[in-house]
């Protein structure tokens, strides 16, 4: 599990989350779609195997109240160093500097990245755009900060990753993003729901550490139609069963 979590992180520091450990191909359609993940690379069973999947839907029937839910505590002091089209998402690389502080543990700010519609679904909602933001502590642990996106007004930081966003797989520009701008992608108040869970792409590891926000940011729908048009397709694993998990609120 060890040499996993490393490995991990290693392919996170290589700047995509989404090769998958030896490369082998997937997607989000055809005989290559989430539904057949766990066949395509004996690497990748998990996908299918696992009984912590991500993402989920969080419902009121899965929650918990919990009295004293630590805050997680936001350090994000660096900028962005590029942005990829990694050819299943648009993925912006963070210069080292910025992290969380959560369960006693610094958990360092790798990239972040975008899927559509939403992953994760809210008492059976999905939103038009999803952020992940993934987190790797020196131990390998990883932790992921998702926050949720609705439909309104155009959103300045989206734009201006946009801007920069390659259309063409497997290429990657610099990307001047400011801490400041970073930060604008966190909405002001921090509650947030809590569950164990996996990776949503390949090879799904599980054991991660998952942080979902309860407030929203607005995105146009422009914006969400040119990050649509971009990856050709939508980007988002279906929702998986959540088994004998609870979520922490």
């Amino acid at each position: 599990m060890k040499l996993n979590k490393m490995l991990l992180t290693s392919t996170i520091l290589a700047g995509s989350l989404f090769a998958g450990v030896h490369g082998t191909h997937w997607g989000y359609t055809g005989h290559e779609d989430p539904e057949h993940w766990g066949d395509l690379d004996p690497q990748y069973a998990e996908c299918k195997l696992g009984g912590s999947q991500s993402p989920i839907n969080i419902s009121k029937e899965i929650t918990v109240e919990t009295k004293g839910l630590e805050p997680i505590k936001f350090h994000y002091t660096s900028g962005a160093s590029e942005v990829i089209n990694n050819g299943h998402s648009v993925q912006v690389n963070v210069k080292p500097g910025s992290f969380i502080k959560i369960d006693g543990k610094e958990f360092e700010l790798k990239q972040f990245h975008f899927h559509t519609p939403s992953e994760n679904q809210i008492d059976g909602k999905n939103f038009p755009l999803e952020a992940h933001f993934v987190h790797a502590a020196k131990d390998g642990s990883l932790a992921v900060v998702a926050v949720m996106f609705e439909n309104g007004k155009e959103n300045e930081v989206i734009n201006k990753i946009w801007h920069r966003m390659p259309k063409k797989p497997g290429t990657k520009v610099s990307c001047g993003l400011s801490a400041e701008m970073i930060n604008k992608l966190l909405p002001k108040e921090r509650a947030y729901y809590r569950f164990d869970g996996s990776l949503t792409t390949p090879p799904c590891s599980e054991g991660v550490r998952w942080f979902v926000m309860k407030d929203y940011l607005q995105v146009s729908q422009d914006e969400v139609n040119e990050f649509l048009h971009t990856m050709h397709h939508p980007n988002n694993r279906p929702v998986q069963p959540v088994n004998a998990r609870k979520v922490l609120q």
